[in-house]
This record gives C-alpha cells, structure tokens and sequence, in this order.
C-alpha cells in the first residue's frame, strides 16, 4: 500500500515534453528549447535555493527538490480510462503543449517528486535536464510563480510499503518477476534474428547485458520499485503508464505492470518459433514441409537458419527500452540511442539508418581526394561487418573522426581597410608594452592583406579568361553548325586559353601562417597574447598543453591496431574548433619531454612545426596526409636552454622581457585594480588607489617578471578594505568607511615590507660606489652598493657578499687594471712599485644573503678601488654600469632598460654607461630620459674624467701626463 508522507510541500513543477512519463527510480532526460523558457526560470530558481540553503551553503542542485507532473491525457479522467483505444476510429483529442500549461486541468493529477541530476549542453543555446524521480506525488494546487513564470503547487507524498504483504502479495510480486525474465529472455533471443526488409525490427539486448538485467530483478526486494522499473522497459501507451504512475497501491500497480508484461510477451511468442535441433536427428521446419526427398535441402536450409526462425517476416517494434539513471548497473556499450525516456520508437532500422547519415557527414566534410578514397573503402567495409563484432566500432570512430576533421572549412580573416589599426587597437587594449610582438604580428597581418588583394586580382583574371573562352566556344560552335567548319582549330583555341589560365592561377600566393616561439618569464602575458591574437585575426583559438607530455603518440596519435586507439594532440584540436586555419597555441613547449621509451615527443614536434612539411603531415591514426600549413602556431617557453636545436631552428624566437617597474604601474591601474574591485565586491568609487600605493606593492612586495604576484598582493588589500566596508554597513555607520589607501595601510594588509629599496646615498666617502644591477627574476632593477676598505697586510684580495664566479673574475680584472696603471694613477712615485705591497683589500657587496654575478660592475669596482686608494670620493649621485678588460676598454652590458629605471626610483642623477650601449637608451621611457643625466664612455680614463673632472688624466692609448701624488 502507498502511505501519505507527514506533510502537504510547496514544490517547483516541471511539466514534461509530451508523451513522457517520469517514473520514480529512473533517470530521463528533458531536452530543453527556447519554446520551453518555464525550464530555464525553474532550473535558475533552483541553482539560486541551492546557493542560499540555510542547512548547506552553496549545496548541490541534487538537493533541492522539485516535481515533475505529465501532461493530462483526454482519454484520462479521474484515474481510469475513458475511451479504449479500439473503440473509436476518429482521432484522439490532442493533448495540450507542456509550455502553455498553466492551470491543475491541464496536467495529470499524480506526479513524482524528482531531483536534479545534472545539465548536459552543447553551447548551442539547447540543453538537456537530468531528472530522477525519487517517489510519487499527487497535486493538490497549482499556480504561476508570479517573479519567474515557472510553475508552483502543493503535492502530497507517498511512500511505498518496505513489506511486500500477505501471501497474495507475494504471489504477485513472483509472478512479476517470473514475467520480467521472460521477457528480458525473449528480447535477448531477438537479437540473434536476422532483420527483415519489410518488417519492423526489434530491439535486442546483448548477452552480458541480459544477464545483469535477469540478475537485477532477481534480486529485487521491492514489489512497488520493480513495477516501475519494468512499466518503463515495457511497450505500452502514454496513457497506460499514466495509469501505472496513478497506481498508489503497490498490489494495483503491480498487477497493471504484470497486464502490460502479459500482452508483450505473448505477441513475441507469436511471432517467432524456436526449433530444437539434435545432433542425431534432422528436426522439423513447419514452414518447408515433410519431403523426405527434400532432405538435402533441408539440411542446407537447417545449417543456415540454425535455431531460430523467423515465422511472420518481421517482428512487432520493441520501443524504446529504457533503463533507470541511463545505465545505472555498470551495462557495457550503455544503451542504444533513444533509449531513455518513456515514449516508445517508431520501430525501424536503426543501423543502415545510421551508415547512410554517416555518409552523409562524410560528403559534407569535403574530404581531399586521398581521405575521400580511403572514406569510401571503409564505409563499404563497415557494411558488411556485423554491428556486434568489435571491428564495427573501430570502423564507425575512425569514419566519424574523419567527418569530424576539418580538411577544407577556414575561417575567413577580416582582411580590409581597416584591419591594421583594429588589430593594433585590439593588441594594445590587452597588453601594454610588448612592441616587438606587437610589431611581428602586425607586419604578419599586413603581409597577408597584401596577399589578399593580390590573389582578387589573379581571380578577376582568371574569370574575364574564362568568359572570354565561354564566349570563343559558343561562337565556335555555332559557325560549325552554319559552315561545318573543322573542330581542331576550335580545339587548339580551347587549349590555348586554358595554358593562358593555367598561368595566371600561377601567379596566386599561398600562405604559409609562421611559427612563432615567445619566450620569457612567468606571468608577462604569453598565453594571453596569442589569444589577442586570434581575436585580431577573428580565428578560432586552441590551447595544447605540452607540459608533461612524454609519450610520441600524444602528438601524432596511435596506430588503429592498438585497443582504445585515438588521434594525436594536433588532430583531436582541429576536431575541437571546426576549421582548419585556427591559432594554436603551444604552452611550455620547453617542458616536453625528451627521448624515452616511449619516444621522443620533441622529434615529433618537429613535422608540425616545420614549414616545408606540415602542409604533409600525418597523424597515425588518420594515416592520412593533413594540411597544417594554414594553422598559425605560436609557441611559449620560458628557456630556450631545454628546446632541442633542431626545434628550435624551426620556430622564429621572439623574446619578451620582463616588464619594468613603469610598465607594472601602468598595468596595475589600468588592468589590475579595476578587475580586482569587481572580483571581490567592489565598486569603483568604494576604493581608491595611488600610483603612490601601487608602486609601493611593486617595489616592496613583490620582486618579478610577470603581475602574477602583483594581482594577488592587489586583491589581499582589496580583501582587507572589503572586510572594512562590510564590517562598516553592517554596523550601520558606513560614513566611517575611509576608501582611500594610503602607504600606511599597507603593512595593516600586507604584513612587514618583504624587499627593501636601495636609495642613494646623501654624503660619500672615499671606496664606495653606486653601481647598477637588474634581477635575475627580470622586470626590476636598482642600485647596488659596491664597498672597498683596505688594510695592512701581503697584497691579499677577500670577497664577500654572495658573490658569483664572474663577479668574483670582474673584481680581480679591476684590480690588476689598478695596479698595472698605479704610476699613471699617481698612487705610486715609481713605475715598479707595487701598489698592494703592504696592504690587503676587502671588497663587499650588500645584502649579502642576495646571490650577485654577471661582469656589468667592473667599472664600478675600478673606480671604487682608485677611489680609496686616492682618498677621493665619488659623488653620491652618481651610479656606473660596464664590463672592463684589462685595456681598460668598457664593454656592453645587458639590463640597461631596468638597471636606469631603478636608478632613477633610487634617486641617482648621473649614469655612466659603455658607449656600445647607445642603442639600448632609445627604448627607454621619456620619464627616464628626462629624469636622469647619461653619460656614453669607451674607456676607463674617460670615466674619470666625468666622476673627477678637475683631475688630468690620460687619453686612451697615450700616457700623457701626470696626476700629483694622492692628487
């Protein structure tokens, strides 16, 4: 018996697609359009109870329960049928459309409770619902959710008797399940029946499949859970399985479903006979007759119908026979397409169906002559392969992979008047700074506009061509018809034009997209940059990620001889965005793997990424010859150092430094802060940021390439000053909430300053000077301290400071250059004598905890040496970068855009650099230009000269005069 639950609910009510029955214990999926908006709203109305839940906070959607009700039949009043459907030969009425229901008439009176189960789409704007039912329900009301449009009601619960009654009850509950393996027995004998050209096909079940459904019911303990599971597999009318969900009463609803089991299970019976065949004897065949003389003929007739024959030239249609929660018991294969809902098919022939849409697909994929040859030998071979043999569905996924390939579909490039400054507009809009990228793709851009005009061009001709030939045959043929005049001149005239078109179809540029390697540290923006660049493009985007990837076939897919075989990386995302000129992006490919047992992924990269042979490559699974020269690779690394050469040759290496201390500024407000703001809650007006506060998080809490860290230092203030405002409105004083940041509330947020500024110093001494020096890390540069104290001792040279090997080299280049040009220097009275004779020096760099190399301080540390030997100090404000040789010549350092701009945040005024590093200062920002004084020298002396202008110094390559002792 079916008992009431405690209490009349308010639920959300989903009616359902017509013809559908939602049964509790199945899963069904509602197919949703944009005919049917009442879903929408109630799928919305419950993601937001989901979210707000008192018990669980942001819960699933599965816990919130809704009711599904089937549209009322007109053959259905008050539970019990009204007309059968033999008894009239008009048609029935038409039930009323889901969408308009709007009032308890029109739906059926019981339903079930139901939740949730998922949401399936294809980003098509129509998706599916998921739904379970759970346990019957009967609607008591029903009206409009005034604010959503969605439908409301109050039901009431029923819940099924755990016990399956007295003996009568029992008695029933075995035959139903008596008749449930029959009938799952019969249908697996359908499947071994060869299909009839007129008749209706039945749908079978595989043994493993029929054997866990017989194991399924034979182990079910509930009468009420088992009647519905088989109403649902059972062919029967929409309003019979109406007549089953109105069935409270278990004992009611059991002997409906057995009725239904009954009347299938005898209609197979009728159609088809099973025969016995002996080993010993010939057996009987109703339908051939006893002709003793026919024996031969029997037994060819026997051999080749073996056990079950088809009596009636065709079997009754099955219907759809669907199993609860789709395939909820582990089913191999799952189940047939169709098979989940309540509604019965149409009976026919699902697989030549299904062969004939799948050449269909294959002809509108525009396969290349090759893939169309090799399609067409396969298609024929699927034909003939049974659908139960494993070798059909190897041939059906390879066929569809290639109608899934896009061999010919391109995406047309907006290529007009206007391309230029709306890719330049679109570049600058996303990134800020990054001028030589910006630079390549613009000239890529440009050079494919110019290829554009130029093949219109060769288009027009080739057309006035062909019209001029068109009009020359016409003519031709009608002066043979008027004077029978000879075909070979007109033939001769024929081929003429088409040598004429063949040479004008040769002068049409082909282009070939380049490959481009952007390299550089964290967090600069590669990724993002090449997805401007499909949108400037107005391509289709993909991303590959190849960090990891170290087996060869991830890359040029698996032969088909291996189970579970599928195409390569490069393959499967030209499947993925549906044309065959996409951007592809190639993220890390400094991390694939090298040569192993399984290959060696990074050779393999090397077809895709050659220009010469990826219009020909070829994918072991396709196995045939694929066009990539249109797709435009662009490739990320952080280091060329792990990138094999002859990959690397293949690729044209773009390198993106760092963004300096300025260009984070500018980052940080234009982008940073106003995406933070809107991620944590805030409006624009509720903070307020300074340059003075983003420089001071740029300069003090993070030290790096990229903005990575950056952003998160930007949304932890953002987090505090958030808490304050909500700790401010919901005290109801939010007057007292102060939106502007200041410097001093950094620390409140941030915690303690993390790095520490260098800032010049306001007096000087003799020994000490500023020199320069960018991050390993890139992006920031500063000042850094080079400090030389000399002592009695035996010439000894002591180096601290965490210094590296190079550094350690510049400081002994240094001080041999010194000592060699001590008598020049004046530190000496003779030419002999030895400067370090009597004394030890100590050379220090601060923050000894910070690792320092590179050779950019060698003038730096010759300077400070004759500083403290000459007992003259070196301005303050005055800061020097360069490599020295023992000539004394000043060579080029790296840096220079990041080293100036420290010094200018550290308050230099002055900048020695080497003379080789002229070029480096264009790039530099006007604010540096104007903020800072530089100062190109070749040489050493001419160093001097500028740190201590009132001193006589030598030219370069004369010793010509001398500077007084000590000066």
């Amino acid at each position: 018996m079916g008992r009431p639950s405690q209490a009349t609910v308010t639920l959300p009510i989903l009616p359902l697609p017509l013809n559908s029955v939602l049964l509790p214990g199945i899963v069904q999926r509602i197919p949703v359009s944009s005919s049917r908006p009442d879903v929408a709203s109630l799928l919305a109305a419950v993601y937001t109870r989901a979210a707000s839940s008192l018990k669980t906070p942001n819960a699933r959607i599965d816990t919130i329960p809704i009711a599904c009700v089937p549209i009322a039949s007109p053959l259905i009043a008050k539970g019990r049928l009204l007309i059968k459907e033999d008894d009239s030969s008009s048609p029935p009425p038409t039930p009323i459309d889901p969408a308009k229901a709007s009032s308890k008439n029109d739906l059926f009176p019981y339903g079930v409770a139901a939740k949730i189960t998922g949401v399936e789409g294809r980003g098509t704007g129509e998706f599916t619902l998921l739904v379970e039912g759970v346990g019957r329900v009967k609607v008591e009301k029903i009206w409009v959710n005034a604010e959503r449009g969605f439908l409301e009601g109050k039901v009431t619960g029923f819940l099924d008797d755990p016990t399956t009654g007295g003996p009568e009850m029992q008695e029933l509950f075995n035959h139903l399940k008596m008749l449930s393996r029959e009938l799952v027995a019969i249908l697996r004998l359908t499947a071994l029946l060869p299909r009839s050209a007129g008749g209706s096909a039945t749908q079978g079940l595989s043994p493993l499949l029929a054997r866990r459904l017989d194991l399924f019911i034979t182990r079910q303990k509930q009468p009420g859970a088992l009647a519905d599971f088989m109403a649902n597999i059972v062919e029967a009318s929409y309003e019979e399985k109406l007549m089953v969900l109105s069935a409270v009463d278990v004992k009611v609803r059991m002997e409906r479903v057995v009725e239904l089991i009954d009347r299938q299970v005898s209609g197979l019976k009728g159609s088809i006979k099973i025969t016995a065949i002996s080993t010993t004897g010939t057996g009987s065949f109703p339908f051939l007759g006893d002709n003793k003389e026919n024996e031969d003929e029997i037994r060819k007739e026997k051999f080749k119908r073996s056990v079950i024959v088809p009596i009636k030239g065709g079997f009754p249609g099955m219907g759809g026979m669907p199993f609860p929660g789709g395939n909820p018991f582990g089913f191999p294969g799952g189940q047939p397409k169709g098979m989940i809902g309540g509604g019965g098919q149409d009976g026919e022939d699902q697989e030549p169906n299904e062969i004939e849409e799948l050449a269909k697909r294959l002809e509108a994929a525009k396969l290349t002559p090759e893939a169309a040859k090799v399609a067409e030998r396969e298609l024929k071979r699927l034909k003939k392969i049974h659908p139960a043999q494993a070798e059909y569905a190897v041939t059906r996924t390879y066929l569809e992979t290639l109608a899934e390939i896009p061999w010919t579909v391109t995406t047309d490039d907006r290529l007009g008047p206007h391309t230029l400054p709306r890719a330049r507009k679109q570049l600058d809009d996303d990134h800020y700074g990054l001028e030589k990228v910006k630079k390549r793709l613009l000239e890529y851009l440009a050079v494919l506009r110019l290829k554009q005009s130029v093949n219109e061009e060769v288009d027009k001709e080739i057309k006035k061509v062909e019209e001029e030939l068109g009009a020359a045959t016409a003519e031709g043929d009608n002066k043979e018809e008027e004077e029978s005049a000879e075909p070979a001149a007109q033939e001769e005239k024929v081929k003429a034009h088409s040598a004429k078109v063949e040479i004008i179809r040769s002068k049409k540029m082909v282009d070939k997209s380049p490959i481009l390697l952007l390299v550089g540290p964290p967090g600069v923006g590669k990724t993002s940059l090449a997805r401007s660049v499909a949108t400037a493009l107005g391509r289709k985007f993909h991303r590959i990620s190849l960090g990891g990837v170290r087996d060869e076939a991830e890359i040029r897919g698996h032969r088909r001889t291996y189970v579970a075989a599928m195409p390569g990386l490069i393959v499967q995302g030209l499947k993925k965005v549906g044309v065959a000129n996409p951007v592809v992006l190639l993220d890390e490919i400094d991390k694939i793997a090298g040569s192993n047992h399984h290959g060696d992924p990074s050779a393999a990269m090397l077809e895709v990424l050659d220009p010469e042979q990826n219009h020909n490559f070829v994918d072991h699974y396709v196995n045939i010859p694929l066009d990539l020269s249109k797709v435009m690779f662009i490739a990320t690394a952080n280091s060329l150092d792990t990138i094999p050469a002859p990959l690397l040759d293949r690729m044209e290496t773009i390198y993106i430094p760092g963004y300096t201390t300025l260009e984070k500024r500018h980052i940080a407000m234009q982008h940073l802060v106003p995406k933070q703001i809107r991620v944590n809650g805030l409006r624009e007006e509720q903070v307020v940021f300074t340059e003075e506060v983003v420089g001071r998080i740029i300069e003090s809490y993070t030290r790096e390439a990229g903005v990575r860290n950056l952003e998160r230092e930007i949304g932890s203030v953002l987090r505090g000053k958030a808490v304050e405002y909500a700790d401010a409105k919901d005290a109801g004083h939010p007057e007292k909430y102060n939106p502007v940041l200041t410097v001093d509330d950094l620390e409140r947020f941030l915690g303690i300053e993390k790095f520490e500024e260098e800032i010049a110093e306001k007096t000087s001494r003799p020994g000490i000077v500023t020199g320069l020096v960018a991050y390993s890390s890139g992006g920031n540069g500063s000042i850094l301290f080079i400090e030389v104290a000399d002592m009695p001792g035996s010439g000894r040279l002591q180096l601290t400071g965490k210094l590296g090997d190079v550094l350690k080299e510049s400081v002994e280049v240094a001080l041999t250059w010194v000592k060699a040009n001590a008598y020049e220097l004046g530190l000496t009275k003779t030419p002999g004598e030895d400067i370090m004779k009597n004394r030890s020096i100590h050379v220090h760099c601060p923050s000894g905890s910070i690792p320092k190399d590179g050779p950019s301080s060698g003038i730096a540390q010759a300077i400070a040496m004759v500083s403290l030997f000459s007992g003259r100090a070196v301005p303050p404000t005055m800061a020097m970068t360069g490599e020295i040789s023992l000539r004394g010549r000043v060579t080029a350092v790296g840096g220079i855009k990041e080293k100036l701009i420290g010094a200018l945040r550290a308050g230099v005024k002055t900048v020695l650099l080497p003379g080789q590093n002229r070029k480096d200062v264009r790039d530099l920002p006007e604010e540096v230009k104007r903020g800072l004084e530089i100062v190109h020298v070749e040489h050493i002396w001419e160093a001097m000269r500028v740190v201590w202008p009132e001193g006589e110094w030598p030219v370069e390559g004369r010793k010509e005069g001398r500077v007084e002792s000590r000066l």
